[in-house]
């Protein structure tokens, strides 16, 4: 999954960079809109915690607690 987080965050920054050069206006407004979905898609795409490891973590620290006793 990294490799499309990668990807949409380097075209968001580029469409951001693009919109700035722009002249105030329709074209730039549009430009920025590519850039702000480019920016939501790489947060969509980014790799996020690992569930399975921390429900380990805490059923391990669980039994290892006086309250498992």
């Amino acid at each position: 999954m990294s490799d499309a987080y990668d990807y949409f965050r380097a075209h968001a920054v580029a469409a951001a960079l693009k919109a700035r050069r722009l002249p105030r206006g329709r074209i730039r407004d549009k430009q920025r809109t590519v850039a702000r979905v480019y920016h939501l898609l790489a947060k969509k795409s980014a790799p996020g915690p690992d569930n399975q490891r921390l429900d380990d973590y805490r059923a391990a620290r669980f039994a290892n607690s006086p309250r498992a006793i």
